[in-house]
């Protein structure tokens, strides 16, 4: 049956809106374009595995990363390494020491004591068929050492192949060679004057090596490697791109649930490498640690040195007067000695010389403090006293006024930021200059009580004639130099032990260690998957960019939906050059179909009113192309195979084509009669068919479109309706011209072509709104030229009903594939 048109009389303006409109993008198309085409996605499969596989096994530089524990301590109080007594600055607070020491363990500092120590800008690899893999230093039977007073260049591949015994064939690169050369003492780049590439040459272990661009020897690994390479190939790099490229590789994370205990990482393309790498790096980092530590105790040695030379020049000279006085006055042997007294102002006068060496090592603090000397600095062991609070504010204040350097070269003296910072140091200034003051203030008082105590004593002795007082004095003096030597003597030694007794406060747990550690990347099968979907994906792409792009009508379903106009039927492919097919092939299902329509046609014209005269049949398209022509014979003679007196009219006066499928001579037509050059007996021939007439369009006229309007066309079309019951008129196409317009307020039906595959959507659009807005009546559209082997169904059953193969003409169809397996799979489940 033929889909009812909608009459609801009054449809708002959305709903006129829509038709016309077709979907932006048609999935099921874009779904059987993939299944048509899926060879593609195999072929690209395949590629995709193939050129992963290459990658993986030629391309692919494994990265590697090995890891070691620590534990970090701090037991000792020292300026140089932060304190965990209070919180440091900025925000930041917690385990303060770690990331001190994160800090270090990525600064450039350290990493460039390194690269230099272990001449880490110095590269190996070695290079397969096609691939290169890096090698580690001590995997290579040679080392290569430059001469960092000649100039070098770097990133140039130096090639040695082993000779045998202790030589070595050096190969340069055909091309490359740079004027522009770097020095390992400046850290810089010079220019030098041309020269020609150096020329192979084989050395010996030992020999220097010299052209213009390089200078360097071979040394023999004194452990034998376990692997033999074919070829090592070394590259030089600079020290500052060495340096950055291992901060890169390093990580520093600490753990969860113990904040002392670090963990670091090293990432390369050699395990190997980043092993020896960790291990060296923790070692130094531990000596520097140690040497931090002992800075502090080193200093307090070195400043007691001074004093204890001092003190012994004055004890000695003591001495030496105490001795005079012994020999030539005779005094060394005082009767009536009060020794009680005497003992007493000897120890408080011992106790004196303590504090008042206290009080001169708290003033070398002090000034030093005052100073900014902090690498100066001596342990307050020196002065009698340990104070965590006073070594944190020390570190702090070292901390900011290093912080203060780096900001002054960002902002601006009198920024807040600067003034924020002068404040914190001003009050961390305070607190170590008020920590003194207390030290100062309980050492003067205790020397004012000593002084009162020696006084009380001192009373004692004025019953001793001169000469004895005089021998008394001599010797007090001695014992109080004497009591501060020894004093110094025992702070020495305890400064001296600490540096004998001082270790890391860094313990590693964990060191680094090969354990044949799978490599982390690069994610191989990661690779391997997006390789092969980004090849997959191509013709994906292409697929659904056509389908974007794609604006031809390919699914019956859509176009009924889109524009509401009745469907007459479907026409299959013309596989004959011939447009006779009705004539000539009368079995096919192409054939069956056109009676379809014949059937169809009744409807439509259904509603006309009987009134004894012929019924006119309009065929229109939008563009040429689309089959119009085609239609239009084929459907004139199925009418005319039924009895019905019928005539063709080929009114498409700028494209004529009816006269040679029907072997007819164009030389006069509609075109000549209209024009009043011939009469209307001598343009109408007639067919094999004895009831099919056809009138040809004859010359291109001029002036086709007033022709066609003219009231000459108007009476010659109703005369021909007094003659024949059908009229058949193959018109101009209504999207070029507007011609079919004129004409169709004349015609009882209108046949509107649209071809598969081949009608733009947007042409339908103004035959649609006419159609709904009533200015065309009894249209109807036939879908041309369909592609039985897409499979589309329609629902409908128009030309295909029956089945392929029910005609003899159709006898060798062969149904697609996926097809086959449809039908069987809905015979299985139609079973009863």
């Amino acid at each position: 049956m033929i889909p009812d048109k909608d009459t609801q009389i009054g449809k708002s303006e959305p709903q006129k809106e829509k038709y016309g409109s077709f979907a932006l993008f048609d999935i099921e198309h874009f779904l059987r374009r993939i299944l048509k085409n899926w060879y593609w996605f195999v072929f690209m499969l395949f590629i995709g595995y193939i050129i992963s596989w290459v990658y993986s096994k030629y391309y692919a530089q494994n990265i590697y990363a090995s890891d070691l524990s620590l534990s970090i301590s701090n037991n000792t109080s020292s300026y140089f390494t932060p304190s965990q007594s209070i919180n440091f600055i900025w925000g930041q607070n917690g385990n303060q020491d770690g990331v001190y020491l994160k800090k270090m363990l990525l600064s450039r500092s350290h990493n460039e004591f390194l690269v230099k120590e272990l001449d880490l800008f110095v590269n190996y690899s070695t290079k397969g068929l096609i691939k290169s893999t890096y090698i580690d230093k001590t995997d290579s039977p040679v080392f290569l050492q430059v001469d960092k007073k000649h100039l070098q260049q770097i990133d140039y591949p130096i090639t040695l192949i082993p000779k045998g015994g202790d030589s070595y064939e050096v190969i340069l690169p055909e091309e490359g060679q740079s004027t522009n050369l770097y020095s390992y003492e400046s850290e810089g780049f010079q220019s030098v004057n041309g020269y020609n590439r150096p020329a192979n040459k084989i050395i010996k272990i030992n020999e220097w090596y010299n052209s213009p661009n390089l200078r360097f020897r071979l040394l023999k690994n004194t452990v034998k490697p376990k692997i033999k390479f074919e070829n090592i190939i070394v590259k030089l790099g600079s020290v500052n791109q060495s340096v950055n490229d291992i901060v890169s590789t390093i990580g520093v994370e600490f753990d969860k649930e113990i904040g002392t205990i670090m963990i670091i990482t090293k990432k390369g393309f050699n395990l190997n490498s980043t092993v020896n790498f960790l291990n060296k790096s923790v070692t130094e980092l531990q000596k520097k640690r140690l040497a931090d530590k002992n800075i502090v105790n080193k200093n307090t040695d070195l400043y007691l040195q001074n004093n204890i030379d001092g003190i012994r020049k004055k004890l000695d000279s003591s001495a030496a007067v105490l001795n005079y006085l012994k020999t030539s006055e005779k005094l060394y042997n005082i009767k009536d000695r009060d020794e009680k007294s005497l003992d007493k102002i000897k120890d408080l006068e011992a106790r004196k010389a303590d504090i008042v060496s206290k009080i001169s090592s708290l003033n070398n603090i002090k000034n030093t403090l005052q100073a900014r000397d902090f690498d100066k600095m001596i342990s307050t062991n020196a002065a009698g006293f340990e104070d965590g609070f006073f070594t944190a504010s020390v570190t702090e204040l070292k901390a900011l006024y290093m912080k203060k350097r780096e900001m002054a070269t960002i902002y601006k003296p009198n920024s807040e930021p600067m003034k924020e910072i002068d404040r914190l140091i001003n009050e961390a200034r305070m607190g170590s200059s008020g920590t003194l003051r207390n030290y100062y203030t309980k050492y003067y008082d205790e020397i004012n009580k000593i002084d009162r105590q020696v006084a009380e004593a001192n009373s004692d002795l004025t019953s001793y004639p001169e000469k004895e007082r005089k021998y008394l004095d001599a010797e007090r003096g001695y014992n109080m130099i004497e009591a501060t030597y020894n004093s110094l003597l025992n702070r020495q030694n305890d400064a001296q032990m600490k540096v004998a007794t001082n270790q890391s406060d860094i313990t590693v747990i964990d060191p680094a260690k090969n354990l044949g550690q799978s490599p982390i990347g690069p994610n191989v099968k990661a690779i391997k998957s997006a390789i092969m979907f980004g090849l997959l994906m191509l013709p994906l792409l292409f697929i659904l960019i056509g389908a974007v792009l794609d604006n031809k009508i390919r699914n019956i379903k859509e176009l009924l939906s889109a524009t509401r106009i009745p469907l007459l039927g479907v026409i299959g492919n013309n596989s004959n050059e011939n447009m006779l097919t009705v004539l000539e092939q009368p079995k096919s299902s192409v054939s069956e179909a056109f009676r379809g329509i014949r059937a169809s046609m009744r409807f439509l014209m259904e509603n006309n009113k009987e009134d004894g005269k012929g019924k006119t049949i309009l065929v229109t398209s939008s563009i040429g192309g689309e089959g119009k022509t085609y239609i239009s014979i084929n459907l004139a003679s199925v009418i005319g195979l039924s009895d019905k007196k019928t005539i063709l009219l080929g009114m498409d006066l700028r494209k004529p084509k009816i006269f040679g499928d029907f072997k007819i001579d164009n030389k006069y037509g509609i075109s000549n009669y209209l024009t009043g050059e011939v009469e209307i007996e001598q343009i109408i021939n007639k067919t094999r068919i004895p009831n099919l007439d056809v009138a040809t369009s004859g010359p291109i006229p001029p002036n086709p479109s007033e022709l066609l309007m003219s009231d000459r066309n108007i009476r010659f079309l109703e005369e021909l309706k007094e003659k024949y019951d059908f009229i058949i008129i193959d018109s101009p196409p209504v999207g070029l011209v507007a011609d079919s317009y004129e004409l169709m307020k004349h015609s009882d039906a209108n046949i509107y072509v649209v071809r598969h595959e081949y009608t733009e959507k947007y042409m339908l659009k103004m035959i649609t709104e006419k159609y709904h807005n009533g200015e065309i009546n009894h249209l109807g559209l036939i879908y041309n030229d369909y592609n039985k082997k897409q499979g589309y169904g329609y629902g409908y059953g128009y030309g295909y009903g029956y089945g392929y193969g029910y005609f003899d003409e159709d006898k060798n169809y062969k149904e697609p594939l996926l097809i086959k397996i449809r039908n069987k799979v809905q015979t299985i489940f139609n079973k009863k």
